[in-house]
């Protein structure tokens, strides 16, 4: 791929250059990953949301993706997980979403989760340990098959045909409230452990049914999820799924199972497809390091058509722009650093030569060593 140029000729920054992820046009490659805040009140939306989602609004990115919003309550990770469930859960992100949208004109997507067996916990700074039914903040949980993550972890319930019918519709009422809320992009959780993942990987899936076994009947649910999404919903909307790319655990999930996956979304119209890793096993095995996932991403981008986005310890502007020139994906996402440096496309602007557009409000703070970051 050709380096972009500007009308002088000086080379610019692939890194901030637009993109499409299926209708939604992106200013730049630079994707705000969804991070959970465990800060909802029975799945509403609160005014901690505001001031997080509003921060980060203001950053510079290309596109903001709200953290993982449950689709039903049993499918929140903990009991102060986001939800979009019901008039109420969707009411109240509604005031989150005009507060943020008055601000600021960066384009909005959500994540949609069920967090399956992963379900039930209490909150990450509470110690995160699964909490047992009848216990306060405990409910049952349900999974692909009655096994715990754990082995010391409550056993969840094996979904039967009605239940599996109902998470697909939980998904697409989910989905239909995200298009009334004005979100442009709705990204299917089928990552980290979570209920999707859960059916993939013959770790947790060892049904004998149309929904086990075989690596085709593995993908059933994520694939009537993904059909049911975006038959719910109009064209206008960017629907992707975001996955983890292997289990780290030997005869689990892993890359040619991922890269099969991906083919067949590919071809079913996917938006877009987001690479994470592990999760699903307490086993894992993870060599955790700059960009270690981004091999994944690069080995699924040479099979499909639809962009890919990358994830995972992508910390400076250098590393992500070369991950893209050298065709690694075609975006980066950023999570834990862009909590970290909530101006994190400002700095990556300033040091690969480009520009940004903030707020005018924050026009007069460019930094005397970077003239011209602004725009």
């Amino acid at each position: 791929m050709h380096a972009p140029t500007s009308c002088q000729g000086a080379v610019l920054s692939q890194l901030f250059t637009p993109l499409s992820l299926g209708p939604l046009s992106l200013p730049n490659r630079i994707v705000i990953a969804p991070m959970c805040q465990y800060s909802a009140e029975d799945g509403r939306a609160t005014d901690w949301h505001a001031q997080h989602l509003g921060t980060l609004s203001q950053s510079g990115a290309g596109l903001l993706i709200l953290e993982a919003a449950a689709v039903e309550p049993r499918g929140r990770i903990s009991w102060a997980d986001l939800g979009l469930w019901d008039d109420a859960t969707e009411a109240a992100l509604a005031r989150v979403l005009a507060s943020v949208r008055h601000w600021s004109p960066m384009p909005l997507g959500i994540q949609l989760a069920h967090a399956g067996r992963k379900a039930s916990t209490a909150r990450p700074w509470e110690g995160g340990g699964a909490v047992a039914p009848g216990h306060e903040h405990g409910w049952q949980t349900v999974s692909a098959s009655a096994r715990g993550f754990r082995d010391s972890d409550p056993l969840p319930q094996a979904l039967d045909a009605a239940g599996i019918d109902g998470v697909v519709e939980a998904f697409v009422a989910a989905a239909r409230r995200a298009e009334r809320l004005g979100l442009q992009l709705i990204e299917i959780h089928a990552a980290h452990g979570y209920l999707l993942h859960q059916f993939l990987s013959p770790l947790s899936n060892d049904r004998a049914d149309e929904y086990g076994g075989s690596l085709q009947n593995r993908m059933r649910l994520v694939l009537r999820v993904f059909d049911a999404v975006r038959a719910a919903v109009s064209p206008g909307i960017a629907v992707g799924v975001r996955i983890s790319a292997t289990d780290w655990v030997e005869g689990g999930w892993d890359l040619a199972q991922s890269i099969e996956l991906a083919r067949v979304l590919d071809a079913r119209g996917c938006h877009f497809i987001h690479v994470s890793s592990g999760g699903l096993d307490p086993r894992q095995q993870i060599p955790v390091g700059p960009g270690y996932q981004v091999p994944f991403a690069e080995a699924i981008r040479a099979q499909v058509s639809m962009p890919v986005i990358a994830v995972g310890l992508i910390t400076g502007p250098a590393q992500a722009e070369a991950i893209l020139t050298q065709g690694q994906a075609d975006a980066v996402a950023l999570a834990r650093g862009i909590l970290y440096d909530p101006r994190w496309p400002w700095h990556a602007a300033a040091a690969l030569g480009d520009s940004v557009t903030p707020a005018p409000q924050y026009l007069r703070c460019e930094p005397h060593d970077a003239r011209g970051v602004f725009r």
